[in-house]
């Protein structure tokens, strides 16, 4: 596989047509860039209603680019507008330990139930370094009991990092699950990389190796 250039953050383009003017990309049309990152090279994809998925890193780039176009099969490779690549260069900071807000990034989320959507509003409001339980983010939805929806929401989460679904914990502090490449062990690097390692988690860590 043939993989498109990464990313230069810092060096941000412009995606527009000077022929066709700024609104050329249409409402169907997706891209997507890779960038590196402390963690591993990520992906991002996004529209013109804003991001729709964000790939933590898989074994390598060509792993990772291939379960990124496994959803969006369509979007070709772009060099990211000046917002894609703020979000972008957020990402990396975030991931190299400086606490960085993603709340002005704009995520197309109409492929998304309204209940996801629910609880992708109040998980994005966890700021780095805190945590909040399935059940907290639950009664924040209105309904207390819906702890395991949650935890379903959050497997499903097609933007990481941008949502942060490693915040969101089972009962008494411990791990929970995680989807991403490396599970659990990835979900407790992410937290600690950001200082939020409550004892439980502490000790759970202890059984994992957090290197990639």
């Amino acid at each position: 596989m043939i993989l498109p250039p990464l990313t230069a953050c810092g060096t941000p383009r412009r995606y527009t047509d000077p022929a066709q003017g700024p609104d050329w990309f249409t409402m169907h049309d997706l891209a997507y860039t890779l960038f590196r990152t402390a963690i591993g090279t990520c992906g991002i994809a996004w529209g013109a209603r804003g991001v729709v998925a964000v790939q933590l890193p898989e074994a390598n780039e060509s792993a990772t680019l291939a379960r990124l176009l496994r959803m969006h099969s369509g979007a070709g490779s772009r060099h990211p507008a000046f917002d894609i690549q703020r979000i972008v260069d957020d990402i990396v900071a975030l991931l190299a330990g400086e606490p960085r807000d993603l709340l002005h990034a704009r995520l197309d989320l109409t492929q998304v139930p309204p209940f996801h959507q629910s609880v992708y509003a109040i998980v994005r409001n966890i700021a780095p370094g805190r945590t909040r339980s399935y059940g907290e983010v639950a009664a924040l939805c209105g309904d207390r009991h819906a702890a395991r929806a949650v935890g379903q929401a959050m497997a499903r989460n097609p933007c990481p990092i941008i949502v942060p679904c490693h915040r969101v914990l089972a009962a008494g502090g411990k791990s929970g699950g995680f989807s991403a490449n490396g599970g659990v062990t990835t979900k407790l690097r992410l937290l600690a990389i950001e200082g939020a390692r409550p004892a439980s988690l502490a000790a759970e860590a202890g059984n994992f190796s957090l290197a990639f």
